[in-house]
């Protein structure tokens, strides 16, 4: 039969031979037996269009997503995309590009348990290749709109230099060196943990990470403040490559049963390693430093990441939030408090 029922799902699925000889064979996204016809004959027809006549060849998701992972091979995120990749793949395998509606990815995206923040990854992964097969391959007239779903912004995690010292004291003798370095130059876990000797000028006070192994792409450079200079010169020697190591091997992993541990010690609950540099951009707001040297700090590509920050520090809000002063002090008074029977204040 052309198209049949699954058990299973309850939605029909289409199944014959193209012109060309293509086997195709896929869900028509209906349980109703008159919809999945329909479907059914129109993307025949289609095809036939294709081959007799030459109108645009019908892709499919998979082809797209053979293309989409061969043009992103350079990706440090590869995998992540193969595993959401993979993830659609039972909703639209086999399925024609122009086929896939904005109705069908929302009620896909609905089976996802994650949190909205995991499922738009998901939607903005599938949005980025349909319209690459709009606008670049030239394989879909237009691309189906995608929704995300809203989501809060980011938190901002900090903690006081008082419980940042109580946290220090807590952990392991080892652990500390690197956590002190990542307070000291708000670099990522990652980029802390995998430092080389190769990497650090100590005469010039800098240290740099290749744009492979930072999350923008880019080549950032580091300036070594007197802290991250003293933690650099206590590890000279330790290994012969890496900075940061722990019996005679590089460190790979910093959020540890220790690290976890020494949090509970110090108090410290809802903390993240990746929160000590939320930690070092907030004392760095809070003590006066502009929005677009903490960008230029932090290796962020555009402001947005840096005003995160920037409730913490209103201070250069203060001035012109004095002239509300003058106009109004010279339309009212306010009255003196005056005491109360019992001895209170009340205005």
């Amino acid at each position: 039969m052309s198209i049949y029922k699954q058990k299973k799902s309850g939605n029909w699925h289409i199944r014959f031979v193209a012109p060309d000889g293509t086997y195709v064979r896929h869900s028509a996204r209906s349980a109703d037996e008159k919809q999945a016809r329909e479907y059914h004959d129109r993307l025949k027809a289609e095809l036939w269009r294709v081959h007799q006549i030459g109108d645009r060849p019908i892709r499919s998701f998979d082809d797209a997503a053979v293309r989409w992972l061969q043009e992103k091979a350079h990706k440090k995120s590869l995998n992540d995309d193969k595993i959401i990749i993979r993830w659609w793949r039972p909703f639209f395998e086999g399925m024609a590009l122009h086929a896939i509606k904005s109705s069908y990815i929302q009620e896909s995206i609905q089976k996802h348990t994650g949190k909205a923040g995991t499922k738009n990854k998901h939607l903005a992964i599938l949005r980025a290749m349909l319209r690459k097969a709009e606008r670049e391959w030239d394989w879909i007239e237009r691309a189906p709109a995608v929704k995300l779903f809203p989501v809060p912004k980011g938190r901002v995690r900090w903690l006081t230099k008082e419980r940042v010292q109580a946290l220090i004291k807590e952990l392991p003798v080892h652990q500390r060196a690197y956590v002190v370095f990542a307070l000291a130059t708000g670099l990522r876990q990652a980029n802390v943990l995998g430092l080389r000797w190769d990497r650090v000028d100590l005469d010039r006070r800098v240290a740099w990470v290749d744009g492979e192994e930072f999350k923008n792409g880019e080549n950032h450079g580091i300036p070594l403040n007197e802290t991250a200079i003293q933690v650099l010169r206590s590890r000279a020697g330790q290994h012969e490559t890496h900075v940061f190591c722990w019996r005679g091997n590089p460190i790979k992993q910093a959020n540890t049963k220790a690290w976890r541990a020494a949090l509970k010690r110090a108090g410290i609950d809802n903390f993240r390693w990746h929160d000590l540099r939320h930690v070092s951009a907030s004392w760095l707001v809070q003590d006066g430093t502009p929005i677009y040297a903490l960008q230029e700090i932090f290796g962020w590509k555009s402001q947005e990441m840096a005003r995160r920050y920037a409730h913490l520090a209103p201070q250069h809000l203060a001035e012109h939030a004095a002239k509300l002063d003058d106009m109004l002090q010279h339309s009212f008074s306010i009255p003196e408090k005056k005491a109360t029977r019992k001895g209170g204040l009340s205005l």
